[in-house]
């Protein structure tokens, strides 16, 4: 029952997020600053982890193909569709779930502890969608080009990995990129994408705006908020892919 509650309170706050939205100059400001902190600021670990774990996934694949008959090219055709289906979409959401989750929690809920909201609703102004708004469109709208740009490192990262160790030809490797192309797949894993960022925005903003008591609350609520936002990303990538490639 404690489940259905919290369940029941996200999507009365996801009603009152699309209610009663704020002038359009601040909500501006707001926004800027959202894709500024949510987004541009997780750029460099974004492209760090996405061209090392590319070189990881090439130089393992390389190393399990043991069998003469098999072609080199196998190797960039496994690392393509490896990065494109799970590594950019999934383990990139899972990351920025743990950095800009932890993140949107403590700020909401240190306004939340330090009634800052309380005065936002004295005021007359809806809170929630003054604070998670702006977060969720720009989560939404940036998070697939920093993940379509994940894939581009990491693909790049293998090719990399593959002439600087001399497993395999970068020639090899770019014909395994290029053979057996499908556009829906980089339609799979954007819609995955939009579905992640959403769920990014929105769990932490509802624990963060719904805790109650001082710091501590708001650590413990920070901690909770990267858990269940990791475990809804890994259950709304099993659906996903179950009824977009099955």
């Amino acid at each position: 029952m404690n489940y259905l509650k919290h369940i029941g309170k996200y999507f009365i706050m996801l009603g009152r997020v699309f209610k009663k939205p704020q002038r359009s100059k601040v909500f501006y400001e707001a926004l800027m600053k959202e894709i500024e902190d949510l987004g541009l600021k997780s750029l460099g670990i974004i492209m760090f982890i996405s061209f090392f774990i590319g070189g990881v996934i090439a130089m393992q694949t390389a190393l399990n193909l043991e069998n003469p008959f098999i072609p080199k090219s196998l190797v960039g055709f496994a690392a393509k569709r490896s990065i494109i289906l799970e590594f950019a979409p999934t383990f990139c959401s899972i990351i920025l779930a743990g950095k800009v989750g932890s993140y949107i929690t403590s700020s909401i809920g240190t306004m939340r502890v330090t009634e800052q909201i309380d005065a936002l609703e004295v005021m007359g102004i809806n809170s929630l969608n003054h604070l998670v708004l702006p977060k969720i469109i720009a989560t939404v709208f940036f998070y697939p080009f920093l993940i379509s740009l994940g894939m581009f490192l990491g693909i790049l990262g293998g090719w990399v990995s593959g002439v600087l160790s001399g497993l395999f030809s970068g020639v090899d490797y770019i014909e395994g990129i290029q053979s057996d192309f499908k556009p829906f797949l980089l339609v799979y894993a954007i819609v995955k994408t939009l579905i992640f960022a959403f769920l990014i925005a929105t769990v932490p903003s509802y624990h963060g705006y719904y805790v109650k008591g001082g710091s501590i609350a708001v650590g413990r609520a920070s901690t909770q908020s990267v858990v269940w936002t990791t475990i809804l990303i890994v259950i709304a990538n099993y659906f996903l892919t179950q009824m977009l490639l099955t």
